[in-house]
């Protein structure tokens, strides 16, 4: 999951100009894989605090809504992304705008059919170890 994550958040990061350009470029792989990290861990943390009911909020991510998590999470990867690369608040904000645009991509993806690439069967063997539902709890 990790990968497909880190993907996105490369592709989001170049398409999205603002973000792009507050990237240090020689700390852009670190920097970008914070991001995937910090999107993976929050992704858990939902498996495990929705008791598995994460597919009705990747699907209200995929809908664009669901504001309230994507303006949480991007509140500790900017606290996060400057801690840890020492950016200045303005880039790190800049950066972490990317992400409500990131979480909608990871959600559609989930979400379609016809993109094998991410599931949420893979998603939840990807977080329990292959144990399903009952290996979170």
């Amino acid at each position: 999951m990790f990968d497909q994550i880190l993907g996105i958040v490369k592709e989001q990061i170049n398409n999205n100009p603002e973000a792009k350009a507050a990237l240090p470029q020689d700390r852009s792989n670190e920097i970008e894989q914070e991001i995937a990290s910090h999107v993976e861990n929050q992704v858990k943390n939902q498996a495990v605090s929705s008791g598995g009911g994460i597919g009705d909020w990747l699907s209200s991510l995929a809908g664009g809504g669901n504001n309230t998590a994507s303006n949480d999470m991007g509140g500790g990867l900017v606290t996060n992304l400057a801690n840890k690369f020492g950016l200045p608040p303005a880039a790190a904000t800049a950066i972490a705008a990317a992400l409500p645009g990131i979480l909608q991509k990871f959600a559609k993806k989930t979400n379609d059919p016809n993109d094998s690439s991410l599931s949420l069967d893979g998603i939840l063997g990807s977080l329990t170890g292959g144990k399903g539902l009952g290996g979170l709890f």
